[in-house]
């Protein structure tokens, strides 16, 4: 399920409160502070608590294939 754009538009980091990435409709993240937000059944959960943080590995996959939330 596929993210309205509108919302997508006002989403930000809750923790830093910056522009995040979205990667293949299933995850959120933030290449600042490498944390990454799942999308749960198309709707995002921006809860610090919820957020893992990312490998090297997987830091330079979600930057490559990510699109930025206001660009979406």
């Amino acid at each position: 399920m596929a993210l309205d754009p509108t919302l997508l538009s006002i989403l930000a980091c809750p923790q830093d409160k910056g522009p995040l990435l979205l990667v293949d409709d299933k995850l959120l993240y933030n290449p600042r502070l490498r944390r990454a937000y799942p999308i749960e059944e198309g709707i995002p959960v921006l809860l610090v608590d919820e957020a893992r943080d990312v490998t090297d590995a997987e830091h330079e996959d979600y930057v490559a294939r990510g699109a930025t939330t206001g660009d979406v």
